[in-house]
């Protein structure tokens, strides 16, 4: 799969990775050639029904193209976890907004603390994790509250990815998880007033920085990202490599 997925991205800047539990990855190239990929990808058995989510950039995201293997797509740092068995309870955009909006829900933010800092949906808590391996503490601590109080959790992302991999996981648990279909990403492109639910920007992780609820890359730089983080210098400077002089 990976030297396939390499032969299919020759035209195309960006990341894909590929795992036993599934394949994510960011693109980017001309209308022209994601056409191609996208109808190259879905002739394919094993990629029938894949989402594609697609915005505009003015700023060329990456500077080349890596498919990489791994072991997993995000480490939670729990082993064992079935993500091909299903996770939570997928929400539509729409629905999500009436969903959020009910008192026996708790609103989760299932990204890092400086995500959550440059935007947010409000009323969301903020786990303050600085690592996904994180979350699941925050989980464990929460839990018998939210058992005792009859709260269902209703999670998000920035693409989905995180909230597919925790939702796996909390199926253990005696609480009803839903989780944001396609997380922000879609949840901007489904809903022109995305605005009235979304405070502030979202964080990407490629050489934009941060879009709007548009969908439109703002002027956040790297410094307005890490600024005030615990361990923000180390970011700053894993950031900066990555997104100015990358190997």
């Amino acid at each position: 799969m990976v030297e396939l997925l390499r032969t299919l991205t020759e035209d195309l800047q960006g990341s894909i990775l590929v795992a036993d539990e599934g394949i994510n990855g960011m693109v980017a190239g001309s209308e022209a050639a994601l056409d191609s990929f996208e109808s190259a990808l879905v002739s394919i058995p094993a990629f029938v029904g894949m989402p594609f989510k697609r915005s505009a950039c003015v700023t060329p995201p990456f500077r080349k193209m890596k498919v990489r293997q791994k072991a997993e797509i995000v480490p939670l740092g729990i082993n064992g976890v079935d993500t091909t068995a299903g996770g939570g309870i997928n929400v539509s955009p729409a629905d999500w907004r009436e969903l959020i909006k009910r008192e026996d829900v708790v609103l989760l933010d299932n990204r890092n603390s400086f995500e959550f800092r440059l935007g947010r949906f409000r009323n969301a808590a903020d786990p303050g994790v600085r690592n996904f391996r994180d979350f699941p503490e925050y989980v464990k601590e929460h839990l018998h509250e939210w058992q005792r109080n009859g709260k269902s959790v209703a999670m998000y992302c920035t693409g989905g990815i995180r909230c597919e991999k925790t939702s796996a996981w909390m199926r253990e648990f005696d609480v009803p998880v839903y989780q944001l279909d396609g997380g922000i990403l879609n949840y901007f492109k489904q809903m022109p007033d995305a605005e009235q639910d979304w405070e502030g920007e979202c964080f990407v992780f490629d050489n934009r920085i941060a879009i709007d609820t548009k969908l439109k890359e703002t002027n956040t730089t790297l410094e307005d990202v890490y600024e005030g983080e615990p361990d923000g210098e180390w970011r700053l400077r894993r950031a900066r490599q990555l997104h100015g002089a990358e190997d």
